[in-house]
């Protein structure tokens, strides 16, 4: 899968310098869960930027200006349209009225054509299923918890999201993906990377005395902001139905066909192999996991990896 990192420096006591080696320490740490494509976005100059590249982190130069209180980033593992074409990487650039902003999502959307079919959204270039997100958040009047939540709410698979404005909010949406964060508050600093494992390892790396952190609990259904002066408020969604009803439960496959047709070590040799590729497309295998245990199937899975 891929990986979602940042930093919110929202006591300003960060140097460019300092910001710089912390964020290449959290992609670095980041590659673990993706090495095709590397971005983030930050604000500079009274307008957002986004900086991305089909490289890997570690071959990245982040240049973030002091003033930058914000930077969102993200780290790649291709499932869904070609990194070599820049717009398929994440962070994407969108626009409500007169807000700009910029999302990334770690994990795998299955209803993107569907959705984009029902709603009637503009056929666009960009083939990476996370883009249905920046869609549909572009239709609502404004980024907020109650359009973030309407846009969540529609779709299908695995995520977490982040999404950051030109005014320097920052937003978490955690679905069915981990997702952590860290308070520094001596220093007026949270950091975040997809998961703690992830995070830690980049502590270890950072050679900036940064204090105690306290842990910021964010579960599934959440939806928690950040603002310029680091107030940290929260929403919610309904996650009930990441997977809808229209998939046949897991049971449905492992039984479809009469029991002399298949054994129980037929079904676990089929889904390790299974796991084995997804793993070649960026698709975890705790992913796969928590995919069937939502209700999708073993076709709705193979579908994801080779693009039927």
């Amino acid at each position: 899968m891929c990986c979602l990192f940042g930093i919110y420096d929202y006591a300003g006591q960060l140097t460019r310098k300092q910001k710089s080696k912390i964020l290449s320490a959290l992609s670095i740490a980041a590659e673990e869960r993706g090495t095709d494509a590397t971005g983030i976005a930050y604000n500079a100059d009274d307008s957002l930027k986004i900086y991305k590249r089909p490289l890997p982190a570690h071959l990245m130069w982040f240049k973030v200006p002091e003033s930058s209180k914000v930077v969102m980033g993200h780290t790649r593992m291709t499932t869904q349209g070609s990194e070599r074409f820049n717009a398929n990487n994440h962070p994407f650039p969108g626009k409500v009225g007169e807000t700009n902003f910029a999302l990334a999502h770690n994990g795998v959307l299955t209803n993107d054509k569907l959705l984009r079919r029902e709603l009637n959204l503009p056929a666009t270039r960009i083939e990476t299923d996370s883009y249905i997100a920046v869609q549909i958040l572009e239709t609502a009047s404004e980024v907020s918890f109650a359009t973030l939540a309407d846009m969540t709410e529609l779709l299908q698979g695995s995520f977490s999201i982040t999404v950051m404005t030109d005014k320097d909010e920052l937003y978490f949406i955690r679905g069915n993906n981990p997702l952590c964060l860290m308070h520094f508050e001596r220093l007026g600093v949270i950091m975040y990377a997809s998961t703690e494992e992830i995070l830690r390892s980049a502590l270890r790396q950072i050679p900036v005395k940064l204090g105690r952190a306290t842990k910021i609990r964010i579960d599934s259904g959440e939806i928690l902001k950040i603002d310029a002066e680091g107030r940290i408020t929260r929403g919610q969604f309904n996650d009930s139905k990441l997977f809808t009803s229209s998939y046949r439960p897991w049971g449905s496959w492992f039984f479809s066909e009469p029991s002399w047709c298949r054994s129980t070590s037929d079904e676990t040799s089929y889904l390790d192999d299974l796991k084995a590729v997804a793993a070649m497309h960026g698709i975890w295998p705790e992913d796969v996991d928590a995919m069937l245990a939502d209700g999708a199937t073993v076709d709705d899975i193979e579908e994801l990896i080779y693009g039927c």
